[in-house]
């Protein structure tokens, strides 16, 4: 069975997050092909495979035009096989191996330093992200600058309303939504202040700052 898809003109993640729901359709061996546009995301999806174990080879078919072919093995099918350790989605996904609770602190609406244009698009696709793990953080904290993607205007929204409908707290620190002029505008989520947002994070297991 072959099954395609279509990710041109997709931005990270959205290539690998429709090629794994892809194979997860399969139930069971196959094939799946994935069109891309750029070379990026060709180095991203062979990653996954080479995590996964799946046999992956690539075809440049014009300029702007690539096709990325998985077989996939009954036994791998599901994804079963553990991410490589020390991989950047070990801490999420990995069976067995994630901390009992994780929390993402979100302080700024971008990701990195650098340039706060590109910075917006990588936090803002690294929400989506979180809504495609197989394994979820128990809590999302904005504070400071990260406020301001809980608020009317941000892009994230309807990710983050995803991730709260999946279970996921949601929290932005009042003194920030005051500080922004913020308060009458919060879209998802509650608010919380810095004695919880102390005790989140030293409970945690783990504390992601993406």
């Amino acid at each position: 069975m072959v099954t395609k898809v279509n990710a041109l003109g997709d931005a990270c993640p959205i290539p690998v997050v429709k090629t794994k729901n892809a194979i997860k359709e399969l139930n069971g061996a196959g094939t799946v092909e994935t069109l891309v546009d750029n070379e990026i995301a060709v180095q991203n999806l062979t990653k996954m495979a080479n995590q996964k174990g799946y046999a992956v080879r690539s075809e440049k078919l014009s300029d702007d035009q690539f096709k990325v072919t998985m077989e996939i093995g009954e036994a791998m099918d599901a994804g079963e096989r553990p991410e490589a350790p020390g991989t950047a989605e070990e801490c999420l996904v990995t069976p067995g191996a994630r901390p009992k609770k994780i929390v993402v602190a979100v302080t700024a609406p971008v990701m990195g330093t650098g340039n706060d244009e590109l910075g917006a698009v990588l936090i803002k696709g690294f929400l989506y992200a979180l809504t495609q793990q197989e394994e979820l953080p128990s809590t999302i904290l904005f504070y400071n600058g990260g406020a301001t993607l809980t608020c009317e205007g941000s892009a994230s929204i309807e990710d983050l309303k995803s991730l709260e409908a999946l279970g996921v707290e949601i929290l932005t620190c009042g003194t920030c939504l005051n500080y922004y002029k913020l308060s009458e505008k919060l879209k998802v989520g509650g608010v919380t202040n810095m004695y919880e947002i102390a005790e989140k994070l030293t409970s945690a297991d783990l504390v992601i700052r993406p």
